[in-house]
């Protein structure tokens, strides 16, 4: 499918913003959704609207089989062992405070170091807080190199044998880093601890094998790979889900109830409480099947191309810092001297550009970068070339427009 194809599969994309052709470069924030995601939950509210796992009425039983055959597709799309292990939750912050909240509470005791690095997203940083203050638990961050990846010499260094969670962004939203998760992982187990997977910036964009990464956990959310908002996934071994309780109590998860105890089902209904995410799960498997007719090689091999495409553009602009390592994922995040993030996307805006700017939920990592906030062009299957083109001029006309005393 060549890239003109796939465009016009996103219905969004056909508009201007602010009397101009909108190039959308903020899909790491949220992705834009193809026409077989729309129509297949459109399809679910207009056709077999059902609660799921409780009626035997027809329309029960059709939303039932569509919302277990999206986990399904979920176990096969990163290689699960079963569909056990594949939790639906409403996005990789809840993916990740459930880890935290569940395995994290009755694991961690005082003294024990919970490991991770200045490149994470706030999701995987404050529950690690929250957790170590009510545990006892040390949090210990693995230092950057001086383009921001991660050597693993600093991994050896910093994961001991107190280490009882080492958890790592698999592809940080602001550098781009390719972090190695398979040897963070051995080094994990190695000494102890388990290994958890921040995979949001990570599955919408390549293959992931959990198996062959041998991490513990991994959690990523549907929005950012063409998927709905409001549906993520946690995966788990299903040795460590069973031992775990639920963080979230009643509805479908329960097995039975009496007075004074209750008992839960088994995995993965223990940890999905109350009515599930029905449509969002029938649109994320409808954006498995999507991502997959296109190839998630084809995905990785022209984000790769954009990203290098963007950073020999963008370094002929004079005065623009960008940050992180050379090899990355398809995001660019810069900054122009003497201009805010806030006035650079201002401007491009009203270009009918869109780029993010900000601390991009990563405050201990702008602090570490030695700013306040940056801006971030990032892009996904459906971008071009030409859009980034459009973005370097953009960026010479906001360099230009504030150098002369706007």
């Amino acid at each position: 499918m060549n890239i003109q194809d796939i465009r016009s599969m996103f219905p969004i994309l056909d508009q201007e913003v602010n009397g101009n052709t909108l190039v959308y470069l903020d899909s790491a924030a949220t992705s834009q959704k193809p026409v077989p995601v729309i129509e297949a939950i459109d399809r679910y509210y207009r056709e077999y609207n059902s609660n799921v796992h409780r009626g035997v009425h027809t329309l029960g039983t059709k939303a039932t089989d569509a919302y277990e055959n999206a986990r399904e597709k979920v176990r096969k799309f990163i290689n699960a062992s079963s569909i056990q292990e594949i939790i639906f939750t409403r996005g990789t912050t809840t993916a990740m405070n459930t880890i935290a909240e569940s395995y994290g509470r009755d694991n961690l005791k005082e003294g024990d170091e919970i490991v991770i690095t200045y490149m994470e997203h706030h999701a995987n940083i404050i529950p690690w807080q929250q957790i170590a203050k009510r545990t006892g638990a040390k949090l210990k961050y693995i230092p950057l190199q001086e383009d921001g990846s991660i050597d693993l010499k600093d991994v050896e260094a910093t994961v001991t044998n107190q280490a009882k969670i080492v958890s790592v962004t698999m592809v940080s939203n602001v550098l781009g880093a390719i972090n190695p998760i398979k040897e963070i992982a051995e080094i994990a187990h190695r000494n102890g601890a388990i290994m958890v997977v921040d995979g949001a910036q990570a599955a919408p964009h390549m293959k992931i094998d959990v198996r062959d990464l041998d991490c513990d956990f991994l959690a990523f959310s549907g929005h950012k790979m063409c998927g709905p908002t409001g549906i993520g996934v946690l995966y788990g071994k299903k040795a460590l889900l069973e031992k775990m309780e639920p963080v979230e109590t009643g509805g479908e998860m329960i097995d039975f109830v009496d007075l004074y105890e209750s008992t839960w089902k088994e995995l993965p209904w223990k940890f999905e409480a109350g009515t599930p995410i029905i449509a969002g799960a029938i649109g994320l498997g409808a954006a498995i099947d999507f991502l997959e007719d296109i190839g998630l090689d084809q995905i990785l091999e022209h984000e790769h191309n954009l990203a290098n495409y963007a950073m020999e553009r963008l370094s002929q602009v004079e005065g623009l810092t960008i940050y992180g390592p050379k090899h990355r994922a398809g995001l660019v995040t810069f900054n122009i001297d003497d201009v805010h993030p806030h006035d650079v996307a201002t401007v491009l805006d009203a270009d009918g550009i869109a780029v993010r700017a900000g601390h991009h939920c990563a405050q201990p990592l702008m602090k570490w970068l030695k700013v306040s906030a940056t801006a971030r062009a990032s892009f996904y299957l459906y971008n071009t070339e030409q859009e980034i083109d459009k973005l370097v001029e953009g960026l010479i006309k906001t360099k230009e427009y504030f150098s002369n005393g706007f």
